[in-house]
Order: structure tokens, then C-alpha cells, then sequence
């Protein structure tokens, strides 16, 4: 799977450390950065990751910064895109079961390396499922965003 992701400089030492992980999984990876310290705005990096997954030129796309929340606002803003704020194991599996996220975002202040990795691994290996209530639940966000 092609994986797109960036950081702000609240992040970029989990993307970092994440980068080598999801290749291990087998995924090919297009990093939009930062790779710095130095105070970036996290949109500059959450809508190219966005775009990416929305234009179909990446299948799924991972932000952080410090908490995830700033890269997760601006995220949802790109058609197309339905990225969840995830910080623990079940709402990883649970927001590709009921909602078909294809956007993750992480704070790096928030979670250790040890548990996004495995947030990660749960989040690109669970499925939608598919599920008639979810599939229409879905199609009703799709509709709203279709309406703005």
C-alpha cells in the first residue's frame, strides 16, 4: 500500500520513527516532511498528505504533530477525507471497521513511539467492514460534504 505522511515539527521525530516501521510492514511511503525543529504550520504539511490520499495518488495517509488535533482539522477539510484522531488500540480498529478512515493522525506529545507503532500496524491492516449501518453512515458524510 502507498502510504503518504508528514509532520509539523511537533512530530517529526515519531515520523521519523515511524517511516522505517511501516516500510518494514511492506509499504511504500511518500514523506511530505518536516524534518525539523524549527516552528512550522501544520497545515502546510496535513493538507499535501490530504491531497495525495483524495487524488488517489496515495491509498492512505498518517499526520502528526503534538497533540494530532491542528493536522487532524485541517486534514477533514479536503474532500474526500475522513482522517481520525487516534491515541489508543481500539478506536485505531474501530474507526476503519465503522468509519473507512483513510486519514490517521497522532500527537507525538500525546503517545509513545511503542504504542503509534502499533496503532499504526492496526489501523493499515484492519478493513472497512462493510457492514450495511456503517456503509450508510458513511454515505451520509460523503452527502454532507457533497452539500458544502
Amino acid at each position: 500500500m502507498k502510504i503518504a505522511i508528514g509532520a509539523d515539527h511537533g512530530g517529526y521525530r515519531l515520523k521519523d520513527e515511524l517511516v522505517a516501521f511501516i516500510q518494514s510492514l511492506g509499504h511504500e511511503l511518500v514523506d511530505v516532511g518536516c524534518d525539523c525543529s524549527q516552528s512550522v504550520d501544520y497545515p502546510d504539511y496535513a493538507v499535501p498528505v490530504a491531497e495525495l490520499v483524495a487524488s488517489g495518488k496515495a491509498e492512505r495517509g498518517i499526520l502528526i504533530c503534538g497533540t494530532g488535533i491542528g493536522m487532524s482539522i485541517a486534514a477533514n477539510k479536503v474532500k474526500g477525507i475522513r482522517c481520525a484522531l487516534v491515541h489508543d488500540l481500539f478506536s485505531a480498529k474501530a474507526t476503519r471497521e465503522h468509519n473507512d478512515t483513510n486519514v490517521l493522525a497522532m500527537g507525538e506529545r500525546v503517545i509513545g513511539p511503542g504504542v503509534a507503532q502499533e496503532i499504526v500496524r492496526i489501523w493499515l491492516e484492519t478493513p472497512f467492514s462493510g457492514e450495511e449501518r456503517h456503509v450508510g453512515r458513511v454515505s451520509k458524510v460523503k452527502q454532507i460534504e457533497e452539500q458544502n
